[in-house]
């Protein structure tokens, strides 16, 4: 995965195509790990709106583990190899989880 992307911006492409609305705060336009972007995942069961939909939400690139205390961990985490993330300590909780999401980009920057 890159360390650079251009999310969507778009409001109007956006909704038409995933069918859901963006959020207020779309978050940063150029992404880098660590800083506010949008995902979007499937909605936690109990929540609204219904469960098995999806949602457009705001948080940072870069996975942040249950026990880091320091957000820049994000620099070391916004990727993994599927051969070993269920094995590793920042990914092995959210991989047995299952908590997965899509990043809509308009670009990928690579190599940067």
């Amino acid at each position: 995965m890159c360390s650079h992307y251009q999310g969507i911006q778009g409001r109007e492409r956006f909704e038409r195509h995933f069918g859901i609305g963006l959020p207020e705060d779309v978050g940063q336009a150029d992404v880098w790990p660590g800083y506010r972007a949008m995902f979007i995942r499937n909605t936690p069961p109990g929540t609204a709106p219904a469960a098995g939909r999806v949602q457009a939400l705001t948080g940072l690139f870069g996975l942040v583990p249950h026990w880091a205390t320091d957000l820049r961990i994000t620099r070391s985490t916004y990727n993994a190899r599927s051969e070993t993330a269920s094995e590793k300590p920042s990914f092995r909780d959210a991989w047995r989880r299952g908590q997965h999401c899509i990043i809509p980009a308009e670009a990928l920057f690579e190599p940067d």
